[in-house]
């Protein structure tokens, strides 16, 4: 989890100054390239890494050291060729996505992410390994190398192409008395054509710096693996069983992972038509009426044009900039359930052991504190970014003339803030119905609500007046579906009875508060410190953001111990956490 938000930060430290560098229809064309390359990663590293964790791990629990490490050979070949598989099909996809999906300006930065899939899959097969002998830690160091490596080549490399693309066009238009120019081989005759051609190729570059950031991540694991190996006792590994043949370990690895790739390959189908479906009737939108959906955005996309990152005359130009405003909006919409993930992970093995003994006070509590903690952390967070979408985006993106884009992006941002507790707990409901015994039914809820969401993208964002926030309503259907259903069904599976007001009711008391406080904090700031007129990182209303955000911070931890919402529970598993119980217990301040 540490290295999971470390990995977030350098995350953002990364595309919050791509989106500057590139700007928003660049960051469309970045965009592009992922949207094609997370389906197929996902389908083809679904469920092996977990095979070889869980398979590793039952082996060295029985003393079958040997059979360990033959797991991990024949994982090492495994992913080999799942991880060519996967980067031929993207290979072979690329140029027909491009075409008619995306854009072909996107080509250059699909082809750049395809050898991606190969080096993922390949150093998965190391962390799967070391995650079932119980060492998190070359997991966790590779995750960071990687991202650093995307954060410096990705953008050493936008930099380098943008630089060396406008020395072309203002050496070319010095020459030719400002007639035109050739920039990478393409005749320009003004600075939007120039970048037209400018910002595909630096996407690609940034792309590029995320493959050669994957690299890196699995020479690390190679060196790593290469200097500790194992650590087995050889007296032990001498004395272990002989391992079982390959082909029938294989055939083992791929039987556990199977429902996995299954259940991924419905998701991923639905993202990609999502994706596509969303750009076809955003096109077709524009198409229909080209003004009513300009005129929406007028400040952002005249102020685009002004800047020269925009032709107003190419349809498909002003699609991938609407396009890009989305998609820069979803990066915030990933980082509170990407860090509640790991309690549905961390609550299969509680809650499959309590269900095979009928253990129901188990069940009850590791539901409540699942859903619990869930609550605890995405309410104040998503109320949070609601509340200060707008300062928010401005602190990142900068004012003025860094992100012309802000105000498409920021209602997208509320909404998407509003409705971050239903995303924070879909995939968490979906792992304890796994450990029921009843994945069926996420992979039919799932089945269900992406058909209710292609269909409300269809419709709605084909409407010029609504256009992209139509995703924007899809987009909250979908989760709406998956919790209230996933909900019902493991609550009735288990025969549970949840307080929701420990649960639900108290966490949004407090989260409430906390979101109203930072509000004010920002607004009062705001008006009593003296307005940067400067571009300095630190003005006013930079400065309010913080305030506002740390006093949220404080109005909520205070409230939530007031209302008695945390439980002895959710304390101990922090460090220090007995101490920290004992004094809460003190003052009558835990649940």
């Amino acid at each position: 989890m540490g290295a999971i938000i470390l990995v977030k930060i350098i995350g953002a430290l990364f595309k919050m100054p791509m989106t500057s560098m590139l700007g928003t229809v660049g960051r469309g064309y970045f965009n592009s390239a992922y949207e094609i390359y997370t389906p197929i990663f996902a389908i083809a590293m679904a469920g092996l890494p977990v095979a070889v964790s869980k398979m590793v791990a039952e082996s060295v629990a029985l003393g079958r050291y040997r059979q360990a490490r033959s797991i991990f050979k024949v994982s090492q070949k495994v992913f080999i060729v799942v991880g060519l598989a996967g980067t031929l099909v993207l290979l072979i996809a690329a140029l027909p996505y491009a075409k008619f999906v995306a854009n072909m300006k996107s080509l250059r930065a699909i082809l750049c992410v395809a050898p991606s899939i190969f080096l993922c899959c390949y150093m998965s097969a190391y962390r799967g390994y070391y995650e079932g002998l119980r060492n998190m830690v070359p997991t966790a160091i590779s995750q960071v190398i990687e991202a650093l490596g995307k954060l410096i080549i990705g953008l050493a490399l936008i930099k380098l192409i943008m630089n060396r693309g406008m020395a072309q066009f203002n050496a070319g238009m010095a020459a030719s008395g400002n007639v035109s120019a050739k920039v990478f081989g393409a005749n320009v005759t003004n600075l939007a054509e120039a970048n037209s051609v400018i910002v595909p190729n630096a996407a690609a570059g940034a792309v590029f710096g995320v493959t050669l950031g994957s690299a890196l991540s699995l020479l690390f694991l190679m060196v790593y693996y290469r200097l500790r190996n194992d650590s087995f006792p050889r007296e032990a590994v001498l004395a272990s069983p002989k391992p079982q043949p390959g082909m029938v370990t294989a055939k083992q690895m791929i039987s556990i992972a199977i429902p996995m790739v299954v259940s991924a390959l419905i998701l991923n189908i639905t993202n990609l038509i999502d994706v596509t479906t969303i750009q076809a009737r955003l096109t077709s939108a524009l198409n229909n009426d080209f003004t009513t959906v300009v005129n929406m955005y007028s400040s952002s996309i005249n102020r685009a044009v002004e800047l020269g990152r925009l032709n107003i005359n190419d349809v498909a130009e002003v699609m991938k900039y609407i396009w890009g405003a989305y998609g820069t909006a979803l990066d915030f919409r990933t980082l509170v359930p990407t860090i509640t993930i790991q309690l549905g992970v961390s609550a299969i093995p509680a809650l499959a052991t309590a269900w095979a003994i009928k253990n129901k006070d188990d069940m009850r509590s590791t539901i409540e504190t699942v859903l619990r903690i869930g609550m605890l952390i995405a309410l104040p967070a998503g109320l949070g970014i609601a509340s200060l979408a707008t300062p928010i985006l401005t602190a990142i993106y900068g004012r003025g003339n860094s992100n012309e884009a802000i105000s498409i992006i920021a209602p997208i941002l509320i909404v998407n803030g509003i409705f971050t507790p239903l995303m924070a707990i879909s995939t968490p409901t979906t792992n304890m119905l796994q450990a029921v015994g009843r994945a069926d039914i996420p992979m039919k809820t799932v089945a269900a609500a992406a058909v209710c969401k292609i269909l409300c993208n269809f419709i709605l964002v084909g409407i010029p007046k609504i256009n992209v926030y139509g995703a924007v309503a899809g987009t909250i259907l979908f989760y709406v579906i998956i919790v209230s259903v996933n909900l019902f069904f493991l609550l009735r599976i288990s025969k549970v009875r949840v307080n929701w007001l420990g649960v639900f009711v108290k966490p949004l008391i407090a989260a409430s508060l906390c979101a109203v406080t930072a509000f004010a904090a920002h607004g009062i700031t705001v008006k009593i410190v003296p307005a940067d007129t400067t571009a300095s990182i630190l003005n006013s209303d930079t400065f309010g953001t913080i305030i506002g955000i740390g006093l949220g911070g404080i109005v909520y931890l205070i409230s939530i111990l007031l209302l008695k919402g945390v439980v002895r529970e959710d304390v101990i598993v922090m460090p220090k956490g007995e101490k920290i119980a004992k004094i809460l217990e003190k003052y009558g301040l835990l649940g």
